[in-house]
């Protein structure tokens, strides 16, 4: 649960819960960057939202009202205070572990013993290993939900209104992208609600090459060291 206060602070900021946005930038170049382009982003969202008044693109406005109700819905989870972080890494490693031997599982651990990452695990089981490693990485990964930095920072009007739409959009965009990278994985958000919230691991699943095939034991090692580090 340690990022979800800074999820709800950052959704009270633009106006998603609340009003005043008062987070500090990592700076003046990337809030600027940032802003333009979730701005973009919303004024393309709203843009869309004119298909409503026409017959011809109704499949279009339809898309967006589901994507916003299954934004809501990750929401809510974080308003429950839920660790979506560590829900999110434990349905990855699900995924990752399903079919990994005890043997295998005893190699990765001693790769990562190597690099000094060492994983927690009371039982060489998937199960206990997918938590464990969940854990590890939740809790020494380089990770600030720096929510302004994602997007911006915006005050009043259509600005604000584009902001919000921004939010959502990059939220769509990021959970279509994860849809083909890895139907498997996007599917499994998707049944706890959680698909719209990807795009905030997204940048953590890049940087470490969550998707890259074929998934073998050292690659896998080298996916967890570089979540952490």
């Amino acid at each position: 649960m340690q990022y979800s206060n800074q999820v709800i602070g950052f959704l009270q900021g633009n106006d998603i819960l609340a009003k005043n946005l008062d987070n500090a930038l990592l700076g003046v170049k990337e809030a600027v960057s940032n802003q333009i382009d979730t701005i973009g982003a919303g004024a393309r969202r709203a843009l869309y939202y004119t298909s409503c008044f026409t017959d011809a693109y109704n499949d279009v406005c339809q898309q967006q009202k589901t994507e916003d109700t299954r934004f809501v819905k990750g929401i809510y989870h974080i308003l429950r205070h839920e660790d979506i972080v560590y829900e999110m890494l434990t349905i990855y490693f699900n995924e990752v572990f399903r079919h990994k031997t005890s043997e295998q599982l005893e190699y990765i651990k001693r790769l990562l013993m190597g690099v000094n990452i060492h994983i927690a695990a009371s039982s060489l089981t998937n199960h206990g290993f997918v938590l464990a490693t969940a854990a590890a990485v939740s809790l020494g990964l380089h990770f600030n939900l720096d929510m302004a930095a994602l997007t911006g920072r915006f005050t009043g009007g259509i600005i604000l209104l584009s902001g919000l739409y921004g939010v959502v959009q990059n939220a769509a965009d990021s959970a279509h992208r994860l849809s083909i990278q890895s139907p498997t994985y996007h599917n499994a958000l998707y049944t706890q609600e959680l698909e719209m919230m990807y795009f905030l691991i997204e940048p953590l699943f890049k940087r470490a090459g969550a998707f890259q095939q074929p998934l073998s034991d050292k690659n896998i090692a080298n996916i967890i060291t570089r979540m952490i580090g």
